[in-house]
C-alpha cells in the first residue's frame, strides 16, 4: 500500500512522531512530504493552534509534556510559530532524505535552534554540502517540490500535519501512529461492523 507522510517543521508533534517515522521507513518505503502547514490552513480557512492564545499555551505544554513521557529532547526554538519555508526548502534541496529530514528536525527541536532565515539554517545546510544556500533555497525546482506536495495534499484531503496517507486514509496526529499501523496490517478493519457504519454517518446538524 502506498504510504506518505505530510509534515511541516513548525509543528512540535511532526518531532514527536518522527522516531516512529524513521523507523517505519527502515522496513516500508515511505513518501516524506514536506509541505507549508499555513498554506493548508489558508486553504481551509483555519486558525492553527498556535493562532488561538490559550489553545497556544496549552498546546506548547503539552507537546513538552509528551515528549518528556515519550523520552524524547524537545526545546522549543526562540520564536513559535516561525516561518518554515527556508526548513522546507532546505529539506527539499539537501534531497530530503530520512537522514536530512532527522538533521532539521534536532536542529530545531531537539536543539531550540533558529530555522526562519537562510543565515539561521547556514551551518546545517553547509553540514549537508550545501555552500550557497540562497541560491539553493530559491531554485525553482524546490519550489516546485514543495508546491507538487501541497498539490497532493490537496488531493488526499489533507486537513492536518503530521499526517500519515495510507492507501488513502488519513491518520492526523502523532497519537494516532499506533492506529495507522494497525490499519497497515489489517487494511480491511474499516470495511466490518461500527467501523463501516461510521463512513455513512448521516450528519445531525451543521453550523455551516
Amino acid at each position: 500500500m502506498p504510504i506518505a507522510w505530510y509534515f511541516d517543521f513548525v509543528s512540535p508533534f511532526c518531532w514527536l512522531q518522527w522516531p516512529a517515522i524513521r523507523e517505519l521507513a527502515a522496513t516500508r518505503e515511505v513518501a516524506l512530504r514536506p509541505m507549508l502547514f499555513g498554506a493548508l490552513l489558508k486553504q481551509m480557512n483555519h486558525l492553527g493552534p498556535a493562532e488561538i492564545p490559550c489553545k497556544r499555551e496549552f498546546t506548547y505544554r503539552y507537546a513538552l509534556w509528551r515528549a518528556r513521557q515519550l523520552g524524547m529532547p524537545l526545546r522549543f526554538p526562540p520564536s513559535h510559530p516561525f516561518n518554515p519555508l527556508p526548513a522546507l526548502r532546505l529539506c527539499v534541496a539537501a534531497g530530503n532524505t530520512v537522514d536530512v529530514v532527522g538533521a532539521i528536525y534536532e536542529w530545531i527541536w531537539a536543539h531550540g535552534r533558529a530555522a526562519d532565515t537562510a543565515e539561521a539554517l547556514a551551518p546545517l545546510a553547509a553540514s549537508f554540502g550545501i555552500t550557497d544556500l540562497r541560491e539553493a533555497l530559491s531554485a525553482p525546482a524546490v519550489k516546485a517540490d514543495l508546491q507538487a506536495n501541497f498539490e497532493w495534499a490537496m488531493q488526499d484531503k489533507l486537513f492536518g500535519v503530521p499526517t500519515l496517507a495510507i492507501n488513502g486514509e488519513l491518520f492526523w496526529g502523532a497519537d494516532s501512529h499506533d492506529f495507522a499501523m494497525a490499519y497497515l496490517q489489517d487494511p480491511g478493519m474499516f470495511d466490518e461492523g461500527e467501523m463501516a457504519r461510521l463512513g455513512g454517518l448521516p450528519v445531525g446538524l451543521s453550523r455551516i
